[in-house]
């Protein structure tokens, strides 16, 4: 398994993003100021983009990993990876997403805790109607690690 910083072309990896992130639009709000990382075990797995927020904080404002190839462990590896790339730089990451039961307890598996709320983030700011499974995202909810 190997974790490379891409500087170049991030536009390469849209599909992979899309699937954290299904507005195009919104990808397009970080993701030429924001760090993107790759998890390659033989071909690509996995995807992140990390954006600065101020001097102590910064935010995974994506992660996505195939289909095929979730529930393996490379979406934790990535957080691993990333949370020991900034903690010399940065105090917290944050990560904010939908309020749903599996999602949030991935994040909770990675050392995140609950920080704040967001109302109706996604209702405000998608031109459609996001849903994680059967259930439509309204809120986003914001975690904190410690780094």
């Amino acid at each position: 398994m190997k974790i490379e910083k891409i500087t170049e072309n991030k536009k390469q990896f849209l599909d992979l993003l899309l699937l954290a992130d299904e507005q195009e639009n919104m990808i397009d709000k970080y993701l030429l100021s924001g760090d993107l990382f790759a998890l390659y075990d033989d071909d690509l797995k996995s995807v992140c983009v990390v954006v600065p927020i101020d001097s102590e904080n910064c935010e995974l404002k994506n992660i996505a990993t195939y289909a095929k190839y979730q529930g393996k462990g490379y979406a934790s590896a990535l957080v691993n990876y990333i949370s020991g790339f900034y903690k010399k730089r940065y105090k917290t990451m944050l990560v904010g997403t939908g309020e749903t039961p599996t999602i949030l307890s991935f994040y909770e598996g990675c050392g995140f805790k609950k920080s704040h709320r967001e109302k109706n983030f996604f209702t405000d700011n998608y031109d459609h109607p996001i849903f994680e499974g059967d259930i439509q995202l309204v809120d986003m909810i914001y975690l904190k690690k410690n780094l």
